[in-house]
């Protein structure tokens, strides 16, 4: 089976940083995703919000390089936390597990567009990718189960595109 989910969207809202009582890094953030066609009556384009999750170095460069309208790519898998609480009410609810993020526009774009500035890393910046454990997201701030010790590998092999007459392709 599949699960496998790609969205290119805006942030909603600063990322919201935090660590597990163990110490492991995660990062809740809003994606508005704009939908393929506009309202017949209003001609507005809808959008649909989609909760997404970060864990360990992918956390935390969610939350030091993007912002509120910073445009963004999330790569990750579909996850559903469905609980009951303690009056027997069933919630539902679904979040994405990012496991690659990625800038979804050029430095100069995102300030064309009213985004906030941000300092590419030292080491060349771009796109990002680490390796990760994605365990599900659990209500109670426990750790989630399975190996701790990620790597997020050589941010070196990046290079800082500066416009887009600069794309190799």
């Amino acid at each position: 089976m599949i699960n496998k989910v790609i969205l290119m969207g805006r942030l909603t809202a600063d990322p919201n940083f935090s660590q597990t009582q163990s110490g492991t890094a995660y990062c809740r953030f809003t994606v508005a995703v704009d939908r393929k066609f506009a309202d017949k009556t209003t001609g507005e384009r809808q959008a649909d919000f989609i909760n997404v999750v970060a864990w360990r170095q992918t956390a935390e460069f969610v939350s030091k390089y993007f912002s509120k309208g910073k445009m963004i790519i999330v790569e990750g898998s579909l996850r559903n936390d469905n609980y009951t609480d303690n009056n027997g009410v069933k919630h539902y609810s679904y979040d994405v597990v990012a496991d690659n993020v990625s800038f979804g526009e050029t430095k100069t774009a995102s300030m064309a567009n009213g985004g906030s500035s941000y300092t590419a890393p030292s080491n060349g910046g771009g796109n990002y990718s680490a390796p990760q454990n994605n365990a599900p997201v659990q209500n109670n701030n426990s750790a989630p189960a399975g190996n701790n010790s990620m790597s997020a590998g050589n941010l070196n092999d990046f290079e800082e595109v500066l416009g887009e007459n600069d794309l190799p392709f």
